[in-house]
C-alpha cells in the first residue's frame, strides 16, 4: 500500500472513530455553559478578568473549557489566589490560553490533524500555540510546557462559537 493512501485511510478512520465516540459523549447537546454548574471556576476566572463581554459580543470562539474537576486537580488554592490577585495578568493569560479564534469543531480539528500528519497546531487568543493529536479515540491537547488535556465532551454549541470540555487545565507558561 502506498504511503499517501495509508495517510488518507488513517485520517478517515480517525474521523469515523471520533464521530462515534463524540456521539456517545452527548456532543450534540446544545447548552449555554454559563448555566452549567460544571464550569463555575472557569466562569469566575472569566468574570475576574472582565472578559465576559468580549466573549459574549464578539467571536466566534472555540473554548477548551476545563471542568471544575480539572481546576481541582490543577489547584483550587492557586486558582483562588489568581482570581483574588490585584494584578490579573497571569489569570488573563491562563483564561485566554483556553480560547482559539473561530469555530473549531471536533471534525475541523481532526481534518487539521490529518493534514498535519497526525498533529495540528492552533494559536490561542493569548498568542501561544496549542497542539492537538490523537491518543486512541481521544483528541489530546498539549501546551508549550508539556501538560496535556483530553477533550471529554466535544462540540457544545454556544451563542458565540463552540465549546469542548477538557479534563485538565493547560498552561501557556509555568505558573
Amino acid at each position: 500500500m502506498k504511503a499517501p493512501f495509508k495517510k488518507v485511510l488513517l485520517c478517515l478512520c480517525l474521523v469515523c472513530t471520533f464521530f462515534v465516540s463524540a456521539q456517545n459523549s452527548n456532543s450534540s447537546t446544545s447548552q449555554n455553559t454559563i448555566q452549567s454548574n460544571r464550569y463555575t471556576t472557569l466562569f469566575a476566572a472569566v468574570k475576574a478578568t472582565e472578559m465576559q463581554d468580549v466573549l459574549d459580543n464578539s467571536g466566534p470562539y472555540t473554548v477548551f473549557a476545563p471542568s471544575n474537576a480539572a481546576f481541582e486537580r490543577f489547584s483550587n488554592a492557586k486558582m483562588e489566589k489568581l482570581i483574588n490577585a490585584t494584578d490579573k495578568s497571569d489569570l488573563k493569560s491562563l483564561v485566554t490560553y483556553h480560547i482559539v479564534p473561530g469555530r473549531l469543531t471536533a471534525s475541523k480539528i481532526l481534518r487539521a490533524m490529518c493534514k498535519g500528519s497526525g498533529k495540528a497546531s492552533f494559536t490561542t487568543i493569548q498568542g501561544k500555540k496549542l497542539v492537538a493529536h490523537m491518543e486512541g479515540y481521544d483528541i489530546i491537547l498539549t501546551d508549550p510546557i508539556g501538560n496535556t488535556a483530553r477533550i471529554t465532551t466535544a462540540d457544545v454549541n454556544q451563542k458565540n462559537g463552540i465549546m469542548h470540555e477538557i479534563d485538565s487545565v493547560i498552561l501557556p507558561t509555568k505558573m
